[in-house]
Parts: C-alpha cells; structure tokens; sequence
C-alpha cells in the first residue's frame, strides 16, 4: 500500500493537493488560458494542456472551473493587498500615505489584468452573480478594507475625522481613481494617463477629502 504524502521537513512532500508550487503552475495556465478565451470558452481541458498537468491533478487542486477562476480571482487580490498593506504601513502621514494608495491603485488598473478580468467576469455575472461577488467581496484580502483599516489608525492618531471609515474608504478611492477604473473598464481611458493628468485629478480628490475629514474639520 502507497503511505500517504505528508508534508516531510528537507523532502518537500505534501499531501494531495496541498503543494504551493503545483497549485502555482495550475493558476499559472489558468490565467494565460482564461485571459486568452475568456471564461466560457475555456475548459478545464484547456487549462491542463497549458499548465503542464494531468486530469487528474487538476482536479485533485480545483473542483470545477468556477472554483479555478475564483482561486485567481483571490490570488490577484491578494497579491495587490499584501502591496498595499505594505506601502501603507510605511507612510503613517496620511497625506503621503493616501497618495502613495491612489497611484497604487492607478498602476493597478492599467498595468495589470485586473480589468480584463473584471471583464471576463461582468459577461457571466447574470449567471454566475457569487463568482462576481467574490472580486468585490469587503474582505481582508481587499484593497478597501485595508485602506479602511489604515484609516482607522489615522483616526485613532488624531490625524484625520471620520466616523464612518468603511465608507470614506469607498469615497477615497471613488474621488481619487473611480473615473480612471471606469474609463478602463470600458475602454474610454485605454493608456495611462500623464503624471500631470493624475496629479490633478488624484490631488483635487485629496483636497475634497482631507477638506472633508481633516483632523481640524471638526473644529470648524
């Protein structure tokens, strides 16, 4: 009998469906498949072919299609998160800090696949509405509830006035990068926009919040 595979200390073993770089390889292929076909073209014949893995180790990683978009869904979300998270802890000033998230949020929009795949998703959201809800999902693996957390240390700092986060949050991001996240979306802004344009449009959404949640606005 075949002993079952454990996670073993300088062997790297694991068990079934539990090995991160095999898992890697599969999203790997499932992304450049997905991104090429779109999602109700593609097959999980489809992406064992591009990933270099049997039939039967796809699905020993990923039950179905849907779970396999949705694992790359959290993976993109993920990764940006973690980024986020990072760069804000290095700037505590807000000013600094909320800039630093806005372009961040720029370059994620037009330098990633992240609107393609939100594209992919809006053509089976009828049918699919949890898959898509999972992309917008006010988890902690999302850029928002790490910006609402970062809001909530200014608060307690004393640096800024808010008693709503969750929601001035949304508004950060809404003021500063929402009409360059549409504009992509629907292909209105295809390009990066030029450093001056995006200082404009993201300083003049800063001006409207810190006028709005400004340690010293509720002095006025």
């Amino acid at each position: 009998m075949t002993p079952p595979c454990y996670p073993v200390a300088g062997v790297g073993r694991f068990a079934a469906g539990a090995d991160p770089v095999k898992r890697g390889q599969i999203l790997d292929g499932a992304h450049r498949v997905f991104m090429k076909m779109g999602y109700d073209a593609a097959s999980m014949n489809d992406v064992t072919r591009e990933a270099g893995v049997s039939k039967g180790t796809i699905y020993v990683y990923f039950q179905s299609k849907e779970e396999l978009f949705a694992a790359l869904i959290e993976r993109a979300k993920g990764l940006f998160t973690e980024s986020v998270r990072e760069l804000l802890s290095q700037h505590p000033d807000p000013d600094e800090g909320l800039r630093l998230f806005a372009y961040a949020f720029v370059d994620q929009i037009f330098n990633t696949e992240m609107i393609p795949a939100m594209r992919i998703l809006l053509g089976v959201i009828d049918r699919m509405p949890s898959l898509c809800q999972r992309f917008f999902a006010g988890s902690p693996n999302n850029a928002r509830s790490v910006l609402k957390d970062y809001l909530d240390q200014q608060v307690t700092a004393g640096r800024l006035n808010i008693e709503d986060t969750n929601l001035a949050a949304a508004q950060f991001i809404e003021l500063t990068v929402g009409s360059y996240f549409k504009g992509k979306l629907f292909n209105e802004a295809p390009t990066r926009p030029e450093d001056s344009e995006l200082e404009r449009v993201i300083g003049g959404g800063m001006k409207v919040f810190f006028c709005a949640y400004g340690a010293k606005s509720n002095g006025l």
